[in-house]
């Protein structure tokens, strides 16, 4: 189960957060639901393939969760703050979705895939001895944060700490730890976790502070984190954040590259949109594509977010598009 609930973060539009947090219907619904929009025009059938691809979310619908390293602000001296910032150069968004494929497709542990990866990148080359001293680093529950984790202690070692990784679960658990120095190291997401320091501090209606462009979400996570004791360093280019897939074969077959395609030329009642059972009212999934894009899906099938069942729809062609994770191993194209 992923920490992160990317379908929370944020609100698009004249949707507002108690729009967000609507009910998502009658619970254990399944097979295909008509959304409340309605669609016209003939629309696009699925069409099955074992290859998926992410379509280019051209006008900025999902907010910016690009991996970031969270430190407790009494250990964050300049060359550790450097060290972690040695991964975030390293990484991007392709690179990202080859070590989930190493792990969770391969079946590599992380730590593993993560030795390797930073064989490959050099990732400890320059890296300037600190003061040294203990430090642990958390990790989620889930198998990215893991190797997150990993790359963070790679290079932590290198630069002269003793370095321990240790699962703590989700951001209600660990959060508070990194806050009290229990822990003085974690991997996150910006906008994710801009809005959940901002709702901590201010209440679970405070005003969205992520935006779709980093620098302004970087900028309202390092506020939020200087309240509660947090340094953040430098964000990479990789990015974990909700994407809507179809399989290649699809994308051919209409010719789509960006989501601004799909609605062009696939609104209508043959296209089905698979996800969560919240998304056909989340502002992140079918409510901002209506919003945002004018995408009208035919009908909407209640799966997973992100997950197998709606992977397996999608390449086994009973939906069209659907509800991933943007650094989701099963993108990856070898």
């Amino acid at each position: 189960m992923r920490v992160r609930t990317r379908l929370a973060v944020g609100a698009v539009g004249a949707l507002t957060l108690a729009g967000l947090l609507t009910g998502c219907g009658d619970a254990g619904s399944s097979g295909t639901d008509a959304p409340e929009q309605g669609a016209s025009g003939a629309g696009c059938a699925p069409v099955a393939g074992d290859q998926l691809v992410v379509l280019d979310d051209d006008k900025k619908l999902q907010n910016t969760d690009n991996i970031i390293p969270a430190v407790n602000a009494k250990v964050a001296n300049p060359q550790l703050l450097a060290a972690l910032d040695k991964v975030s150069a390293a990484l991007d968004t392709p690179k990202l979705i080859a070590l989930n494929k190493a792990v969770d497709v391969d079946r590599k542990t992380p730590k593993a895939a993560a030795e390797e990866f930073a064989s490959a990148n050099g990732l400890t080359t320059g890296i300037a001895k600190g003061p040294g001293g203990q430090i642990v680093v958390g990790a989620g529950n889930f198998s990215e944060s893991q190797t997150l984790a990993e790359l963070y202690n790679i290079a932590l070692t290198a630069a002269g700490y003793q370095v321990k990784v240790q699962q703590i679960g989700n951001r209600e658990l660990y959060e508070p730890s990194l806050e009290k120095g229990e822990i003085q190291v974690v991997p996150e997401y910006a906008a994710t976790m801009a809005e959940f320091l901002n709702t901590k501090a201010n209440g679970k209606d405070a005003t969205p502070v992520s935006s779709p462009e980093l620098d302004k979400t970087v900028s309202a996570l390092k506020s939020e984190g200087d309240k509660a004791g947090i340094t953040f360093g430098t964000p990479s280019s990789a990015q974990d954040q909700n994407a809507f897939a179809v399989t290649k074969a699809f994308a051919d077959k209409y010719a789509l590259k960006t989501i601004s395609d799909l609605a062009a030329k696939c609104s209508g009642k043959d296209t089905v949109l698979a996800g969560p059972p919240e998304c056909p009212q989340r502002p992140k999934c079918q409510a901002g594509l209506v919003e945002v894009y004018d995408f009208k899906a035919g009908s909407f099938s209640s799966l997973d977010a992100g997950g197998p069942q709606t992977k397996n729809a999608l390449k086994t062609g009973t939906a069209s598009v659907g509800l991933v994770f943007s650094s989701d191993g099963a993108l990856a194209t070898s």
